[in-house]
């Protein structure tokens, strides 16, 4: 069982790599590029939607790709039913389910519902309502960052219990 726990845990960082990596890339690389490229807040919107609805596929199988190898992996630190409460390791480990399933909520309302509403409105030509809009997105999203960061924390400080 060794080799199909190295391969798993493998799999479950090499997404979180693309996950969360791409996640920074987006707001630390693109968007602040995007002003470079065009001053054209109409197609600047439009190139970075198609960006990011690319990048979103990636997501969505890595996302998925996570959660079943997270729930395997989850195996190691529990002997049985009762340590998710019982050990620190268990509730170190609730909390990664916690914070895990507020940051895949918010990412997909964010993503699902403003950035189609976001990308609609730049077709329209109405740039006021779209940086209305993206005021609140970017605080959702910036909200996620955060809580890979924890998430990522919380992951490694599992190696200890």
């Amino acid at each position: 069982m060794l080799i199909v726990d190295i391969i798993v845990l493998w799999i479950h960082i090499f997404c979180a790599i693309i996950f969360v990596g791409g996640s920074f890339f987006m707001w630390l690389v693109l968007w602040p590029a995007s002003f470079k490229v065009t001053q054209d807040e109409r197609e600047r919107t439009l190139m970075v939607g198609r960006v990011a609805k690319r990048f979103a596929y990636f997501t969505h199988v890595t996302i998925a790709t996570l959660v079943v190898t997270g729930i395997y992996n989850a195996t190691w630190y529990l002997g049985g039913n009762y340590d998710l409460l019982a050990t620190e390791g268990g509730r170190i480990l609730l909390a990664k389910v916690i914070l895990v399933g507020i940051m895949i909520f918010v990412i997909y309302f964010n993503n699902i519902y403003h950035g189609r509403k976001i990308t609609r409105l730049a077709r329209e030509g109405k740039i006021q309502e779209v940086q209305r809009i993206r005021r609140y997105t970017h605080v959702m999203s910036y909200f996620s960052l955060a809580l890979m960061v924890a998430i990522i924390f919380l992951a490694t400080s599992l190696q200890f219990f």
